[in-house]
């Protein structure tokens, strides 16, 4: 093919074999610069975004750079062509030491090439080297004029048919420049030894000024300022990237950071996008801000290019290709006979939310908007919608899944063929969201808050009721109040807490005392609630508890035991919801909800047809490498989420949380400030007092909990608020070095704290009995940080690494706050956690 055509239908990547020799993509023609094309020559040039490498193959890598003249700003876009070429060197000598530096490489030269530079492409190099030794180590530097590049390293991965024992390699996502701080990145280019790095997307946030990056971030990001954009709402406020220029303006600014900077530097990426780098929760070109969804096929064809000119992956960009789909992301890789890493586009393929957000609410007849079509989606009406849009297609003649789908059908079919022809003993996956059923059940929900809520009135009760007809004896007193709240009439209550007592007098076992209970007139139920309010208290005050102590441990009993199973019976018909004023407000909520249906809980039918392949093909071995919740989750994924039992596990799914993005707690927290009790799910404000700072505001997570998270103890509680609190001391000015001592005085008064220990670790024991996802091993859903996996043919271990927040505006010198380890054995469908 001539140069002309090569340049359009490769996007501008040349390529060169490593015994020299500038040669044509796929074996065609040579595409060497014009002959007219002189050297970059003076020190007039600059390497502002400084070099990368991706896409590691035995044989090959993709190099990357982009220069410009030193007048020219560091984000502008290039528009003057420049008319030169620039140098481009590989070696395998050994160059560790100059890494960080723009020092000349040494060794022998595998690759001397002279590649030019093309404005229409913002001077961007995207140059493939072939011919590459398999797992070898490789430096490499470009040149323009007198300027050199900071030296590059990568690794080419194994031979296909080579026996590995050990990859180790990090993944990480959701970087935004506008929150929090980039420590992560520092601490991976220092400490981390790799093999590769894999990226799962929302490499950058394509908004400026959003709500949810309105918090603290670190002083060395300065405000972004999108050359075009557009607002979000009217003529003010956020403004979302638009053109092309913004979209390059972005990679650019965020590739400005030298700490993003040295990572590409050291590790070669294997990328996948998410949403960000395009728009919000989008599909396919369609944008789902706050004024509705919106094709913009223009958008989102300058969102591909930007990220195809500055990502240094192995694809095409077909810019003859008028659509949107003109770029194809989705693509595997082999590391020996260890690992296949299948890398899927979950954005440019899927259909609209199954449940759209300009579907009416029934109650209002407005738009349900993107609480109700993508968050909180009540499961029974995503199923219906589900069923009646796979029915629709069917009824057609087209495959069920048409509307249905995330992948779309080729790739769909690409992935289960690379997964059922694989012989690697893991196969990997590349995946953007999240596999792992996050559900919650609205009943059993809100039947235990108000059962919680109960409490402190039932112990009143029953204080007033000892000191009133029992001669202060409490037991007696809790078994009275105990059959009136369950329904009996005061005079039967009354004889029946006698007769109890005198059953529990006689040496009487629990039957017994049930029997006197049901001899005084209470029903069976009646009997087993004042039995168990007698019990608990008598229990407190045999072990020296106070009168208040016994009457709370009897309240617990009743409210968990009788006033939570009346509400999980009856619903908003209980009379303990009616007595609570909030029935209106409480009525739709007594349901199932899929907490986030932007994942794949809202392509349920997809991930089924997925899982029974992998189950009916007796594919193994099979971990997801997930981002985008901003969260650490470990957890199985089954066959059908909704049959008996949970299905069956067929893969496991390991989520990361973002670099720096706000965390999904933190964005749920605000979104249910409006729900009333029901934010109770979710947070719990704190007002922490600390000596000589006042007074400190801390928001403790109950969504763990909610979600599934094992029941806490008052000492792993607290132990959740340290990276919070550190923050929050670091905020007010508390010195690094005494951030911890800090914490750890705080924490030990907290614990100390009778509303702590007795309220508040409570109520997350009973979240936790919700068992909302018992497939879920980890949930940790305010954190930001990476993870590092070590691969062996046993084990695959992934350690989980959360950072620590912001000190006085920088990020902090200790970066790491705290490692969680999650280990896959092979063979097996499980995974263990510590």
């Amino acid at each position: 093919m001539d140069r002309r055509q090569f340049i359009k239908l490769g996007g501008f990547i040349t390529v060169s074999a490593a015994t020299g020799g500038l040669v044509g993509c796929g074996g065609g023609a040579a595409t060497l610069p014009a002959p007219d094309v002189p050297p970059a020559t003076g020190g007039n040039w600059k390497f502002p975004q400084s070099v990368a490498s991706g896409d590691p193959r035995a044989d090959s890598i993709m190099l990357w750079t982009r220069v410009v003249p030193t007048s020219l700003d560091d984000v502008a876009t290039v528009t003057a062509k420049s008319g030169v070429t620039v140098r481009l060197v590989v070696t395998a000598g050994d160059n560790t030491p100059l890494l960080g530096s723009n020092k000349v490489i040494d060794g022998v030269l595998v690759v001397d090439e002279q590649l030019a530079l093309n404005a229409d492409f913002d001077n961007t190099i995207r140059h493939k080297v072939t011919g590459l030794k398999a797992g070898q180590t490789y430096f490499y530097q470009f040149t323009a004029g007198d300027i050199r590049s900071n030296v590059g390293r990568f690794k080419t991965a194994p031979a296909v048919d080579a026996s590995v024992d050990q990859l180790k390699f990090a993944y990480m996502t959701c970087q935004d420049w506008s929150i929090n701080h980039w420590g992560a990145m520092d601490y991976i280019a220092q400490n981390e030894q790799l093999d590769f790095i894999v990226h799962l997307g929302d490499y950058i946030y394509e908004t400026v000024g959003e709500a949810f990056q309105a918090g603290a971030v670190e002083s060395r990001h300065s405000l972004l300022a999108l050359p075009d954009g557009t607002f979000k709402n009217g003529v003010s406020g956020a403004k979302y990237a638009t053109t092309l220029a913004d979209y390059r303006y972005l990679y650019k600014k965020y590739r400005t950071d030298t700490r993003l900077q040295a990572v590409h530097e050291r590790f070669a990426f294997i990328a996948i996008w998410d949403d960000h780098e395009f728009s919000d929760d989008c599909w396919g070109d369609t944008q789902t801000y706050a004024e509705g969804e919106k094709h913009d096929t223009a958008r989102r064809r300058s969102a591909n290019q930007a990220w195809f000119e500055f990502m240094p992956a192995d694809v095409n960009l077909d810019n003859a290709n008028t659509g949107f789909q003109n770029i194809k992301i989705y693509r595997d890789f082999q590391f020996g006979k260890l690992m296949q890493l299948v890398m899927t586009d979950e954005r440019l393929y899927r259909t609209d939310h199954v449940v759209p957000e300009q579907m009416p609410n029934p109650a209002t007849g407005l738009p349900l908007g993107s609480i109700g079509a993508r968050y909180l989606v009540a499961q029974d009406l995503y199923n219906g919608v589900e069923a009646q849009k796979m029915g629709a297609a069917s009824a057609a003649g087209a495959d069920p899944l048409t509307a249905v789908a995330m992948l779309g059908a080729t790739q769909r079919e690409w992935w289960k063929s690379t997964m059922k022809a694989s012989s690697a003993t893991w196969k990997l996956w590349g995946n953007e969201v999240s596999l792992l059923r996050m559900g919650m059940n609205g009943t059993d929900a809100i039947a235990t808050l108000i059962a919680l809520q109960a409490i402190s009135t039932v112990a009143t009760n029953i204080g007033t009721t000892a000191a009133a007809s029992t001669g202060g004896n409490v037991p007696v007193a809790s078994a009275i109040v105990g059959a009136v709240t369950s329904g009996a009439s005061p005079s039967v209550a009354g004889a029946a807490g006698m007769a109890i007592a005198g059953a529990a007098a006689g040496g009487g076992d629990t039957s017994a005392r049930l029997a006197a209970a049901a001899g005084a007139g209470l029903t069976s139920i009646q009997a087993g609630v004042a039995v168990l309010a007698f019990g608990q208290a008598e229990n407190v005050a045999k072990a020296g508890g106070s009168a208040t102590a016994q009457a709370t441990a009897a309240a617990q009993g009743i409210a968990i035991g009788y006033i939570k199973a009346d509400i999980q019976a009856n619903k908003a018909a209980s009379p303990f919801v009616i007595a609570s004023g909030k029935v209106a407000a409480l009525a739709p909520y007594f349901r199932k909800f899929l907490i986030n249906c932007d994942q794949w809980d809202g392509f349920n039918a997809e991930r089924k047809a997925l899982m029974s392949h992998l189950k009916t093909n007796a594919v193994g071995n099979v971990v997801a490498l997930t981002g985008d919740i901003h969260s650490f989750f470990a957890g199985t994924v089954s066959d059908d989420y909704d049959a008996a039992g949970g299905g069956t596990p067929v893969m496991v799914d390991l989520v990361s949380a973002g670099v720096s993005s706000d965390s999904f707690f933190i964005y749920l927290r605000d979104a249910a400030a409006s729900l009333g009790d029901l934010g109770t799910l979710v947070s719990w404000p704190l007002a922490v007092p600390v000596p000589n700072l006042g007074t400190v505001n801390l928001s403790l997570n109950l969504l763990d909990y909610t979600m599934g998270k094992a029941a806490p103890t008052a000492d792993s509680l607290a132990a959740t608020l340290t990276v919070q609190l550190r923050g929050a001391l670091g905020a007010k000015g508390v010195p690094e070095a005494a951030l911890d001592a800090t914490v750890d005085a705080v924490l030990a008064g907290l614990k100390a704290d009778a509303n702590f220990s007795g309220q508040l670790v409570p109520l997350a024991q009973q979240l936790a009995g919700l068992n909302s996802n018992p497939h879920l091993r980890h949930v940790n859903t305010d954190a930001q940080g990476f993870t590092v996996v070590t691969l062996t043919p046993g084990q695959m271990v992934a350690n989980f690494k959360q950072v620590n927040k912001l000190v006085g505006g920088n990020a902090p010198a200790s970066v790491i706050a705290k490692v969680t380890t999650a280990v896959v054995t092979a063979g097996q469908v499980a995974v263990s956690v510590s």
